[in-house]
C-alpha cells in the first residue's frame, strides 16, 4: 500500500470522527428546541468580582440593578484595585439598598488569585442561590435573571448560561473571536445535554452556594491562577445537577479584546486550566481537537498531491456540510449567523491559534487572573 493511500485511509478516519462529534452535537443541543419553564422568583445574590474596572462597572451595573426581579442582592468584591473600582462601588451602594461590598486587600498567600477574592464574595451573600458574571458584562435583557434562575429546581443546582461578545463590522479578530465563542459554546452546552458536563463561563453562570460550600469551594485548585469558573464546575457538575440556559433574554454581551495580543494573552488563562479537567473531558476534548488539526492537514496535502481527488472533495464536502448545519443552527440560536459563511476560514485562523497557545503555554504558563 502506497504512502498517499495510508493518507487517504487515515483521513477518512479524521473525518468520520468529526461526523461523529458533529452530529452529536447537533441532535444533542443544534436542534434542540429551549425548553420553557415557569419564572421563578427565589432569592439571588450577584456575585461581580472586579480588579480595575471603574468604567465598565460604571457602564454595566445600571442594567444589573435595574433586572425585572423581586428579590436579589449584588454582591461586589473589590479584588485590591489600584484604580476607583472601591469609590465606583460606594457610589452605586449610596442609592441601592441591595447592594454589597466585600473590600479584598492584597494577600501575599493569594496574591493575584480571583478565586479567593470569590470566596469571600460568596461567603458574604446572603442567599443560597448564586449568579456570577464579570464587570465588563452587560445583560442582554432584564429578564436576565429571571430566565436563570427559572432553570434552578429541587435537582438542578447548576445553571450554565451563555455570554456573548459584541459584534464590529470589518473585523476580522472579532468574527474570529465570536466565531471561537460560539464554537466553545456549542461544545459545552452540548456536552451538558449528553449528561457530561465539563465546564462553563463565568460572564453567565449560576450555582447553589450549598454545592460550593459542600465541595470546600476551590480548595482543590486554590493554587491555580485560572478556573474559578470551568475547574470548579469541571469538579462538581454531573447528568443530575447541571442545566443549560440560552434563551436570548438569558445572555451576557462583553467588549471583546481589540488586539490579537491581547486576546491571546486571555486565550492562554483560559486553556491553561483545561489539563487539570478530569482525564474523560481531556480525552473527548484533546480528540476533538486533533481531528480538526489532521483535517485540515491531510486534506490540504491531499488535494495538493491530486490523489483521489473526486473523493477527496466529496468527504470534504460532506464534513462541511454537517459542521455547518450544526454551527449554522447553533449560530442561530445564539443570535449570530453572521458568520456561518465565514466559518470555514475562521477554523483555520482559530485551530492555528489554539496550536500557537497549546504550544506557548507548554513554555511558560499565565501567572495571574488580571
Amino acid at each position: 500500500m502506497s504512502f498517499t493511500s495510508i493518507l487517504f485511509i487515515v483521513f477518512l478516519v479524521i473525518v468520520g470522527i468529526q461526523l461523529i462529534y458533529y452530529l452529536a452535537f447537533l441532535f444533542s443541543f443544534s436542534i434542540q428546541r429551549e425548553e420553557t419553564k415557569p419564572k421563578k422568583h427565589i432569592p439571588l445574590s450577584i456575585i461581580i468580582c472586579a480588579k480595575n474596572e471603574a468604567n465598565n462597572l460604571e457602564k454595566n451595573l445600571p442594567y444589573i440593578l435595574k433586572q425585572e426581579y423581586s428579590n436579589f442582592e449584588v454582591v461586589l468584591v473589590n479584588d485590591s484595585s489600584s484604580d476607583e473600582t472601591l469609590e465606583v462601588m460606594e457610589h452605586f451602594k449610596a442609592s441601592n439598598s441591595n447592594i454589597k461590598i466585600v473590600d479584598v486587600k492584597s494577600n501575599e498567600t493569594f496574591w493575584g488569585n480571583k478565586k479567593y477574592a470569590l470566596t469571600l464574595g460568596i461567603k458574604a451573600s446572603s442567599h443560597d442561590f448564586l449568579v456570577f458574571t464579570d464587570a465588563d458584562c452587560k445583560p442582554n435583557s432584564n429578564n436576565w435573571l429571571a430566565e436563570v434562575s427559572s432553570k434552578f429546581s429541587n435537582q438542578k443546582a447548576i445553571v450554565l448560561g451563555y455570554g456573548a461578545y459584541s459584534k464590529k463590522k470589518y473585523s476580522l479578530l472579532n468574527a474570529l473571536i465570536r466565531f471561537e465563542t460560539i464554537t466553545t459554546a456549542l461544545q459545552y452546552f452540548a456536552y451538558a445535554k449528553l449528561g457530561i458536563p465539563y465546564m462553563g463561563v463565568g460572564r453567565n453562570m449560576a450555582y447553589r452556594r450549598e454545592l460550593f460550600f459542600n465541595n470546600n469551594g476551590f480548595n482543590s485548585h486554590m493554587a491555580i491562577k485560572s478556573g474559578d469558573d470551568d475547574l470548579f464546575i469541571n469538579e462538581v457538575a454531573n447528568a443530575k445537577n447541571t442545566d443549560i440556559i440560552v434563551t436570548k433574554e438569558s445572555f451576557t454581551i462583553s467588549e471583546p479584546k481589540n488586539s490579537f495580543k491581547d486576546w491571546v494573552l486571555q486565550k492562554r488563562r483560559h486553556v491553561s486550566t483545561a489539563k487539570f479537567y478530569k482525564s474523560k473531558h481531556k480525552f473527548l476534548l484533546g480528540l476533538f481537537y486533533i481531528s480538526q488539526l489532521l483535517f485540515w492537514i491531510l486534506g490540504i496535502t491531499l488535494v495538493v498531491l491530486s490523489f483521489k481527488i473526486q473523493w477527496i472533495l466529496a468527504v470534504i464536502a460532506l464534513r462541511f456540510t454537517i459542521q455547518l448545519l450544526c454551527f449554522g443552527l447553533t449560530a442561530k440560536k445564539l443570535d449570530d449567523v453572521n458568520l456561518v459563511f465565514l466559518a470555514p476560514i475562521l477554523e483555520i485562523f482559530l485551530v492555528s491559534s489554539q496550536l500557537s497557545i497549546f504550544i506557548a503555554n507548554l513554555i511558560s504558563t499565565p501567572k495571574h487572573w488580571k
